[in-house]
């Protein structure tokens, strides 16, 4: 029951964290329109702006026992002074005809991640950003997003608060990633 209960809150959670991304976020975003279809989409929103579109994932950053994670707790190589968020697919992961499952993201299925910050915060309209190619490859497949990535809780090079920022880095196409040591 603690396992059904803990999944089911982190669910609750990440639904708001998605719905503060669309209250606090999209709607305050001048010349950007929310043009996200139907469906069972690998991101949450696709926003376009007069330049295109830019796909965004929404993720709650990950608390353990009521507290934030530190990402060391997630993966040891981690720093202690950064947070974690998990990312991966919430749903049942089947297989794929290859043999691996269907949550990891596999690079390229968006375009940025948005990070609620309300674990540390306290503040629903709290968020840090950045680039999805900048994300740490997973080791069993580079070609998919490892399931646990640091997040910093501060302005950074690799992260920022500010979602107009994020999305200039995307379309700077700069290669690089994220800070992991």
């Amino acid at each position: 029951m603690a396992l059904a209960a803990g999944l089911t809150l982190r669910t609750i959670r990440g639904v708001i964290a998605e719905a503060a991304f669309r209250a606090e976020v999209v709607q305050g975003l001048p010349g950007w329109r929310d043009t996200t279809p139907p469906g069972d989409l690998a991101y949450d929103f696709r926003l376009n702006d007069k330049k295109g579109a830019v796909r965004v994932q929404v993720k709650l950053q990950r608390s353990k026992e009521g507290r934030p994670m530190p990402a060391n707790q997630a993966l040891r190589s981690f720093p202690a002074d950064l947070y974690v968020a998990e990312t991966q697919k919430t749903r049942a992961g089947r297989k794929r005809k290859n043999g691996g499952s269907t949550r990891p993201y596999p690079f390229g299925e968006f375009d940025l991640l948005a990070v609620a910050m309300q674990p540390s915060t306290r503040r629903w309209d709290s968020f840090m950003y950045t680039v999805a190619d900048w994300l740490i490859p997973s080791r069993a497949n580079p070609a998919e997003v490892l399931k646990f990535q640091p997040v910093a809780g501060v302005a950074s090079a690799d992260w920022t608060d500010d979602v107009e920022t994020a999305v200039s880095w995307f379309r700077s196409r700069l290669k690089k990633t994220i800070r992991a040591e």
